[in-house]
């Protein structure tokens, strides 16, 4: 389709445009005019974007039942978005992986930061999951998953339709194997130690791989020393620290199946007699731990999003605040400590912030040691502050 057959989408006057010439992946719904025939478009439609004078800016995907109405997808206006388009995009990203990793195991696809707005696409072996998050790549799943697999090769593809950005888009939380099928968890190595991911029932897409270097400079300061990871999902610190000579480890976490993978992977991983679980709420496990006057070399808290947005901030950061008051009670002399966070809103300086304000509660001094981001599999869109979400504070604690 042309542009001159594509629906016309234009900033408001007042709004500058020089940010998305630049590579801005995003127009909000508060810069655009929505007149009647805009708002009537379908979740999805492909327009043209153009700036306050009219002159196009390039080709987007337009909905206007959502704050980010606008996503980039070319600076072409007349490009079509058919399969051929998505091989291009996917080989690209596979080109990146496999100069990083030795292995097909890592994110593929980061969204605006690998040229699809909206969409994550994580590989597992033979088997990928795809999360479109975004109406455009609902409504072009198709061509996206045969691009997908003519790309890759692989076998098996899951649409894993979890998590509150689909909800913001309108879409329906849905997830289903589209093409291939699994047997049950599969198994991932990394960092010296075999997970074990349910790319069906999981949380997310089944396993975080952003966590990955993060996961191989923990395990070095927890040679020979006990370990505690808190939150621990399906092992992700416990099982690298493990197989990097821990002498023991501890994964807390208050999901039932999450621990049992996490079981499985130690077995995997001939660790099993150095590794234990315990369920329940996190601040009540360290609570009781510290009450019990127990103490570990190295204490890992991995917690889920706290400030997924901007509302959230406040009470966020009292709960990394006290994560980490409650965490440093449980470090020995001399010890260390990881603390981490996923929350967009909670940037860095914020999140040590807290940190540090909680470890100096518990009475503790600290050094910091390092800090840590996803990994590279994970790469920044320059002009999207969101995709460089994942901190990690390594710390030594005396006293």
């Amino acid at each position: 389709m042309s542009q001159t057959d594509r629906p016309r989408i234009h900033l408001r006057p007042n709004k500058n445009a020089q940010p998305l010439r630049f590579g801005a992946p995003w127009a909000f719904a508060d810069t655009l005019v929505l007149d009647r025939r805009a708002r009537n478009l379908a979740p999805g439609t492909l327009v043209v974007l153009e700036d306050g004078e009219r002159t196009p800016l390039g080709l987007a995907a337009f909905n206007p039942a959502s704050r980010i109405a606008a996503r980039m997808l070319s600076r072409d206006p007349d490009e079509a978005v058919d399969q051929a388009w998505f091989e291009a995009r996917f080989a690209r990203a596979l080109a990146l992986r496999e100069t990083l990793y030795d292995a097909p195991f890592y994110r593929l696809i980061h969204a605006e930061a690998d040229g699809l707005p909206g969409v994550v696409v994580d590989r597992f072996g033979d088997a990928c999951v795809v999360q479109p998050n975004a109406a455009w790549a609902e409504l072009l799943l198709e061509p996206m998953v045969a691009a997908l697999r003519t790309v890759t090769g692989v076998s098996t593809v899951v649409k894993n339709a979890s998590g509150r950005a689909r909800a913001l888009e309108g879409l329906d939380a849905v997830s289903s194997v589209l093409a291939g099928a699994l047997d049950g968890p599969v198994d991932v190595p990394m960092n010296g130690a075999i997970y074990r991911a349910d790319l069906e029932g999981g949380q997310k897409t089944g396993l975080f791989y952003d966590q990955r270097p993060n996961h191989a400079f923990a395990a070095r300061l927890g040679r020979g020393r006990r370990v505690l990871d808190v939150f621990s999902h399906v092992g992700g610190f416990a099982l690298a620290a493990l197989a990097g000579g821990a002498q023991a480890a501890l994964a807390v976490d208050g999901s039932a199946p999450a621990l049992a993978l996490a079981g499985e992977g130690a077995a995997r991983s001939g660790v099993a007699e150095r590794f234990a679980t315990r369920q329940g709420d996190a601040f009540e496990v360290m609570a009781d731990l510290a009450e019990a006057g127990e103490r570990f070399g190295l204490v890992v808290c991995d917690p889920p999003a706290f400030a997924p947005a901007k509302p959230a901030l406040e009470a966020g950061l009292r709960a990394y605040e006290r994560i980490a008051r409650l965490a440093a009670g449980l470090v020995e002399p001399g010890g260390y400590l990881v603390l981490c966070s996923c929350s967009h809103a909670a940037d860095l300086a914020k999140f040590r912030t807290a940190s540090l304000r909680g470890i100096g509660r518990a009475g503790r001094a600290a050094q910091i040691l390092s800090t840590g981001e996803a990994g590279p599999d994970h790469p920044v869109h320059p002009y999207l502050a969101e995709s460089s979400y994942l901190k990690a504070v390594f710390l030594r604690l005396d006293g």
